[in-house]
């Protein structure tokens, strides 16, 4: 099969992201951030939002640009180069995924104050040390016209700073999905930075009241309107990574034409070529993934999971490649702060385990394949 190539509009939005977020978030922001001990750029996300990014998947008539899957995955990937900071992905991509899933007017209004950039999403759905939205234990229990929500969730990315939080409960006969603020009461939060210097959380959950109106789609069918949502934020990830990877690339590449020993450039040495093309190519064929990813979910999304989990397998697995030879091919100074792969290492390890780790991916995929 020939190599899947971006489209001439996909080039085009590439380069505006590019232009864009060298300019406003290079990984030098990132490193301020963490010095700063400061997790979210909110002029930074009301900039995204005025370009349209922040609506990428909000339909026109709520107030989006709707510019597609495969579109979100070109900015994402965009955003992994410079290890740009923002709720993108939670907010952006899996909360205006899910919310499209349903045709109400409460669903629309809150997609128009994501495309505006106003409404700042979380997703809590992990529990146990690794992603398995089917294992939720968190328990939502019918009370009057409502329910009572009692449990906790971690690793919820985004979850400090959002505003609103869409959270996955068990209920009496299967799984529903809650949209409710962030400031309910009974609801708190320890905010966790990660080893990225990104915004996490740990939510509990104590005898918090949703009404029916709280419910995103139907009670105990949660998976009917979240599925797709965790599949668009898997493969926007997976670009992301696969972003991440590229920039890491770049940074070595340059690092091997400058240093030198012996008086000659290290680049010419025949083992560090060899690696480096390795690498090249695993990246390529990484980035086809990608690609394939974003037009299943535009095309056809109910058969979209094989391509989603393939992409995110092959990106966690490109990432990890990439980072671990950029410090290898780097020396020393790829293990000091004052450089700055580390964050792309850090970066790559979190992204992961967020949304399904390499195993998680490789299993669905063997069984959709028979195995």
């Amino acid at each position: 099969m020939a190599k899947l190539v971006k489209t001439e509009e996909e080039v085009m939005l590439a380069d505006m992201a590019r232009g864009f977020l060298d300019g406003a978030a290079p990984v030098g922001k990132l490193r301020q951030m963490r010095d700063d001990e400061v997790t979210h750029d909110p002029a930074l996300w009301r900039e995204m939002a005025d370009m349209g990014w922040a609506g990428v998947l909000v339909p026109e008539e709520a107030g989006g640009s709707d510019m597609g899957f495969a579109a979100a995955n070109v900015i994402a990937e965009e955003m992994g180069k410079t290890l740009a900071v923002s709720p993108f992905i939670s907010t952006a991509v899996i909360a205006a995924t899910t919310l499209r899933q349903v045709s109400d007017a409460r669903a629309k209004e809150a997609l128009g104050r994501i495309a505006s950039g106003e409404a700042i999403y979380a997703l809590a759905v992990d529990e146990g040390i690794k992603f398995d939205p089917e294992a939720t234990q968190m328990e939502a229990k019918a009370e009057g016209n409502g329910f009572r929500l009692n449990g906790s969730k971690q690793f919820v990315v985004d979850g400090a700073l959002a505003d609103r939080l869409l959270v996955l409960a068990r209920t009496e006969n299967g799984l529903t999905l809650f949209d409710i603020p962030a400031d309910r009461d009974g609801i708190s939060r320890e905010k966790s930075n990660m080893i990225d210097a990104r915004d996490s959380a740990r939510i509990e959950f104590k005898d918090v009241e949703a009404t029916g109106e709280d419910v995103v789609g139907s009670v105990d069918q949660a998976m009917t309107v979240l599925r797709p949502a965790l599949e668009a934020g898997q493969a926007a990830l997976a670009a992301e990574l696969t972003g991440l990877a590229a920039g890491a690339f770049g940074m070595t590449v340059g690092y091997l034409k400058e240093r030198k020993q012996f008086g000659v450039e290290i680049g010419r040495f025949q083992a560090l070529q060899h690696r480096a093309a390795h690498l090249w190519c695993e990246a390529e064929v990484t980035a086809s993934a990608i690609l394939n990813a974003g037009r299943m979910l535009d095309e056809d999304p109910e058969n979209a999971s094989l391509a989603v989990s393939l992409a995110k397998a092959r990106a966690t697995a490109t990432a990890k490649l990439a980072v671990i030879e950029g410090v290898q091919m780097h020396g020393g100074i790829g293990m000091t702060d004052a450089y700055d792969m580390g964050f792309y290492m850090k970066r790559a390890r979190v992204g992961a385990e967020w949304l399904g780790d390499y195993s998680y991916h490789a299993e669905k995929i063997a069984a959709v394949r028979g195995f």
